[in-house]
C-alpha cells in the first residue's frame, strides 16, 4: 500500500508509531489537558487569542483551510494529514499541489513528511498560551520581530519537550526532519498563513485563485509561465472560509462581514489579497504574487517576449523625457509588472513618491535602483462614519498626494486608478512630469473614455467637457496590454501577453471628442506592437534627445506592410 505517492518504509512506520503515541497522549492527558476540546465538568476550556488578530472567539488554525489534502486511502477520520515543508520548492511533487517536501538542518530536501494538522492546531493554540504569558511579562514592550523570535523560541522548547516525553515513554521517535517540519507548520499556524502559506512562497506562482463552488473550496494556480493548473482544496466549507478570511482581515484592521463584503489587503511577503461574499454567488479569493519586483526592459522583451526591442528603447526615452504615460489593459495583463519595468528608466537620483491602495510597485524597496522612494498607501477607516461621510481612521491617496507637496518629489506615481480616484492622477500629472498610472480598459482608443467615466464618478460638477480636456492636456502616451488564454493540447492552459497598441494623447479642437490620439506602434498579423512611421516630429526629436534612435523606428516600420506612413 502506497501513501502519498511514496512505498511505506522506515519514515511512515515512525509517523505510525508516533500516530500511535499522539493517541495514548490525547487519552493519558484527560479532558483538562490543554489540547482537548470541548468541556472541562461543566466549564469551557478558553483558548487565548489569536498574538496576530483581534479576533476573541476562534482559532482559525482550527478551520480546514489549515488542514491537508485527504488522499490517503487509510486516513483515519476525524483526523486531517498532509506534508508541509521548511521552504518552498519551484514544483511541487506530481498529483500533490501541497505535498512538498521537508528540509534538513542544512536545508537540503530530505523527503516528504505527513504531518497531522487537526493537531498542529492543537500544538499552536498551547504554543500561544505560552507565548501570551511571555509577554504578558515584558508588559506588551516589544516588536513584532521580537514578538515572532519569542514565538521561535517557544516553539523549539514545546517541540523539545515533546520529543523527550516521545522517547520517555518508549515510543518511536521523531526523526530531526519530522521535528522541523512540526516547527515550520506550527509557525506558520501562528504568524503566517497556515496551510495557504506554502502557496504563498512558491517562487513559480504568481496568481492563487480559491472559489468556495460546492462542498469544497477549490483552488486554481497561475504560474509565472502563464500556465494554470488546478490545486488541491484548502477548506472544507463557504462559512469555514469566509471565517479565516474576516480573521485575516481582522489583523490589519480591515473588516469582512456582511455590511463589509469585500475585503483588500497586504499579506506579509508583500502578495496581494482581493476576496469577496454575501454579494457574489460565491466566496471568491485572488493572491496576487508579485514574483519580479525588481524587471528591466530588456527582460520584458527577450526574457517575457513581451514587447519589440524598438518599442522598449521608445518607451525608456519617454519615461526619460518625463512623459505621463497611462498602462492600461484587462484584468491580468501584466499592468503593475511594466509599470515597474518603466520605473526602472527613472534615473535613480531621482526622488519618487508612489502612492496605492495596497503596496503592489515595491518601488521603496528595490533600494539599489531607486534611492530615495517615498510611499503612501491607503488605510481604510472603521467605526461609524462621520459627518464628512468617512469613517474614522481613514487616510485616502488624496490626503496622501496634498501631504506629498512637501517631500520634494522629481516623479509621482499613482498605482490602479479604477473610479473617482483618477483626479489623483491628474493632479499628480499636473504637479510634475514622468507620472505613470494604471488603469482597465478594453482598448487603446478605449482608456481615455473610461478615464472620463471615472473622473464623471466625482459628482454631477464634472462635465464630459471638463474630464476630457483635463485627461488631453495631462496624459501623453497610452500604452495598451494585450492577455489571451490559449489551450493547451495536454489539457493545460497558458496566458499569452504583450503590448499591442501605444498611443500619444493631445488635445483637440474636435468638438465631438475633444482630444486626437496617434498610433505610434500599432498591432501587426500577430496583434504585437511594431512601429507605424507616425511619430509626430516635434515628439520624435525630444525623445531622440534621451536617446531614442529613430533609425531603427523608421526600419521597423518600412519592414511591416501597411504600417509605414506614405
Amino acid at each position: 500500500m502506497t501513501t502519498n505517492g511514496h512505498e511505506p518504509g522506515a519514515q511512515d512506520r515512525e509517523s505510525a508509531g508516533a500516530d500511535a503515541w499522539l493517541a495514548a497522549r490525547r487519552v493519558d492527558r484527560g479532558p483538562r489537558s490543554p489540547f482537548a476540546r470541548g468541556t472541562n465538568g461543566n466549564q469551557p476550556i478558553t483558548q487565548p487569542p489569536l498574538l496576530a488578530s483581534t479576533s476573541e472567539d476562534h482559532d482559525p488554525t482550527s478551520l480546514p483551510i489549515f488542514a491537508g489534502a485527504r488522499t490517503s486511502e487509510d486516513q483515519r477520520p476525524g483526523r486531517t494529514r498532509s506534508d508541509f515543508t521548511l521552504r518552498p520548492l519551484l514544483a511541487h511533487p506530481e498529483g500533490q499541489p501541497h505535498a512538498i517536501a521537508a528540509t534538513d538542518d542544512d536545508g537540503a530536501d530530505a523527503g516528504r513528511v505527513e504531518l497531522d494538522w487537526e493537531l498542529i492546531a492543537q500544538y499552536r493554540a498551547e504554543i500561544s498560551s505560552r507565548l501570551t504569558a511571555r509577554l504578558d511579562k515584558e508588559g506588551g514592550r516589544v516588536t513584532d520581530e521580537e514578538r515572532e523570535q519569542m514565538g521561535l523560541d517557544v516553539i523549539e522548547e514545546f517541540i523539545k519537550s515533546e520529543a523527550e516525553t516521545l522517547v520517555s515513554t518508549g515510543r518511536p521517535p521523531w526523526s530531526r526532519q519530522h521535528e522541523n517540519a512540526l516547527k515550520a507548520a506550527i509557525n506558520a499556524a501562528l504568524f503566517g498563513l497556515g496551510r495557504l502559506q506554502p502557496l504563498v512562497e512558491r517562487e513559480d506562482v504568481e496568481n492563487i485563485i480559491v472559489i468556495a463552488r460546492g462542498p469544497e473550496c477549490a483552488v486554481w494556480l497561475e504560474l509565472v509561465d502563464g500556465t494554470l493548473v488546478e490545486a488541491a482544496p484548502i477548506a472544507d466549507s463557504e462559512d469555514e472560509l469566509r471565517e479565516f478570511l474576516a480573521d485575516l482581515g481582522s489583523r490589519q484592521n480591515r473588516p469582512f462581514t456582511e455590511a463589509r463584503p469585500h475585503l483588500d489587503l497586504r499579506l506579509p511577503g508583500g502578495a496581494r489579497l482581493a476576496a469577496g461574499s454575501w454579494v457574489m454567488a460565491y466566496t471568491s479569493v485572488v493572491i496576487r504574487r508579485h514574483g519580479m519586483r525588481e524587471v528591466s526592459m530588456n527582460e520584458m522583451v527577450y526574457d517575457r517576449k513581451a514587447c519589440g526591442a524598438v518599442l522598449a528603447d521608445f518607451l525608456a526615452a519617454c519615461v526619460r523625457a518625463g512623459k505621463s504615460i497611462v498602462v492600461s489593459g484587462v484584468q491580468g495583463s501584466g499592468k503593475t509588472t511594466w509599470v515597474r519595468a518603466l520605473c526602472s528608466c527613472i534615473p535613480p537620483w531621482e526622488m519618487i513618491g508612489t502612492f496605492e491602495t495596497e503596496f503592489e510597485l515595491h518601488l521603496h524597496e528595490l533600494v539599489d535602483r531607486h534611492k530615495i522612494v517615498h510611499a503612501w498607501e491607503h488605510r481604510p477607516g472603521s467605526g461609524e462614519v462621520g459627518v464628512d461621510g468617512r469613517q474614522a481612521g481613514e487616510f485616502s491617496l488624496e490626503e496622501a498626494i496634498h501631504h506629498s507637496f512637501r517631500f520634494n518629489l522629481a516623479r509621482q506615481i499613482v498605482g490602479e486608478v479604477r473610479g473617482p480616484e483618477v483626479w489623483n492622477m491628474l493632479k499628480a500629472m499636473e504637479s510634475g512630469p514622468g507620472s505613470i498610472s494604471t488603469t482597465h480598459a478594453r482598448s487603446a482608443e478605449h482608456t481615455i473614455e473610461k478615464l472620463v467615466s471615472c473622473a464623471m464618478e466625482k459628482g454631477p460638477h464634472v462635465t464630459r467637457e471638463l474630464a476630457i480636456s483635463k485627461l488631453a492636456a495631462a496624459i501623453d502616451i497610452v500604452m495598451y496590454l494585450r492577455s489571451e488564454v490559449v489551450p493547451h493540447g495536454d489539457g493545460t492552459f497558458r496566458k499569452q501577453r504583450h503590448v499591442e497598441e501605444v498611443l500619444a494623447v493631445q488635445p483637440s479642437i474636435d468638438a465631438a471628442r475633444g482630444y486626437a490620439t496617434t498610433a505610434i506602434f500599432a498591432p501587426n498579423q500577430l496583434g504585437q506592437a511594431v512601429a507605424t512611421g507616425k511619430l509626430d516630429n516635434f515628439l520624435a526629436q525630444e525623445l531622440a534627445r534621451h536617446g531614442f534612435d529613430l533609425e531603427t523606428y523608421k526600419a521597423e516600420s518600412q519592414a511591416n506592410p501597411g504600417m509605414a506612413t506614405s
